[in-house]
């Protein structure tokens, strides 16, 4: 019985394991451009344009990631062993969501940073607002739709097309209503640990370096 119980799990893992990878490769490409957007380099050519069209097409695979829950729920049927969805399900779950979702926070606070760099930080709030309402729209697309971020270019006229006309119904502006006040409510909450997490640690570096001259403060 155990035997079969934990080949279960093996398989229920090596399932999970490829799209959990790809999900969470998806979900990093937007905070890999985030940083090369908003940290290392200033706008204005068209090759930084050409990067935060594609900073945008992917970025809503990151919060995209919430929605994988749905596969929890199938997998707590298969296995259907209170340990083993404790100790090993959940706790794997939870560490993709919540990384995905943390790639999502750090890349708009990128943003938020090269806004303040380049003396628009009155604009923060409203970008971020902004961006929630069209990553809420993309995960509908992705989730309900199934359309992915490079068919912003195999099929724009699909996605101009099916895309806008599905999301005009009742039905999927509730959906996508419901998705902007938890994206927007949950990224208010993170992005708070976060700073805060990246403040202490700073905090630390310094108080540390004061303590030992021997170690350079950069």
């Amino acid at each position: 019985m155990k035997e079969e119980l934990i080949a279960r799990v093996i398989q229920v893992l090596r399932i999970n394991m490829s799209w959990m990878t790809w999900n969470l490769f998806l979900a990093f490409i937007p905070l890999a451009l985030s940083v090369w957007l908003f940290r290392f380099r200033r706008g204005g050519s068209w090759l930084w344009w050409l990067g935060f069209l594609v900073f945008y097409a992917f970025l809503p695979n990151a919060p995209y990631l919430l929605t994988d829950v749905i596969h929890l729920i199938d997998d707590i049927r298969t296995i259907q062993s209170v340990w083993m969805i404790t100790l090993v399900l959940i706790p794997l779950y939870l560490l993709v969501i919540l990384s995905g979702f943390e790639a999502y926070v750090i890349s708009l606070i990128n943003w938020g940073y090269y806004l303040h760099r380049i003396g628009k930080s009155q604009w923060i709030w409203r970008v971020e607002l902004i961006t929630h309402l069209l990553c809420a729209v993309g995960v509908y697309w992705g989730r309900f739709l199934r359309f992915n971020s490079w068919d912003f270019i195999t099929q724009p006229d699909a996605v101009l097309t099916k895309g806008v006309e599905e999301i005009l119904g009742k039905q999927p502006l509730v959906i996508v209503a419901i998705t902007f006040v938890v994206l927007a409510s949950l990224y208010w909450i993170m992005k708070r640990v976060t700073l805060g997490l990246s403040q202490r640690d700073s905090k630390i570096g310094i108080n540390s370096g004061r303590a030992n001259s021997n170690t350079p403060n950069f």
